[in-house]
């Protein structure tokens, strides 16, 4: 409902000075729309969703206890994550997923590509749109049987 974005000066919203340019900005118009201040620590409370493309171990198992119960962690920082995934499952984490191949739940855009190249060419598309980003979702969602779906293998 609310998704704050944050910096390594803080939560990105509107109107903010500090290491401010024109990508973050723009961010700032769609996100943060109630412009809560603070560091990662601070505004991670109560959050259900923490979604990392930073550094290796900018989120603490402290943080992770103060989110809302059973949060999902995707700690994508590589080749070290935001958060070690054990660490975050014992801090309470539900579903955890990292760019790498040796942890549970591999988020990898790999995924998606092969499948939006290949209907591109074979549509001769000029160009990659919404659309067709969506419809790889949708086929990326139906790989996993529902009876094998479970926090460790969602991805």
């Amino acid at each position: 409902n609310n998704m704050i974005m944050c910096d390594s000066k803080g939560a990105i919203y509107s109107g903010r000075n500090l290491g401010m340019n024109d990508t973050k900005t723009y961010v700032a118009k769609w996100t943060n729309k109630d412009k809560v201040e603070g560091s990662l620590e601070e505004v991670i409370k109560d959050a259900d969703v923490f979604i990392g493309v930073s550094v290796a171990d900018i989120l603490t198992q402290n943080m992770v206890k103060t989110m809302a119960d059973d949060p999902i962690i995707f700690a994508m920082a590589n080749p070290n994550p935001e958060i070690n995934p054990k660490e975050a499952k014992q801090a309470g984490a539900n579903v955890v997923g990292t760019g790498r191949s040796d942890f549970p739940n591999r988020i990898n855009n790999v995924l998606a590509f092969t499948g939006i190249f290949r209907g591109a060419l074979d549509v001769e598309a000029t160009h990659i749109n919404e659309h067709m980003k969506k419809a790889a979702v949708e086929a990326i969602v139906h790989l996993i049987d529902e009876n094998e779906l479970h926090p460790d293998y969602c991805i």
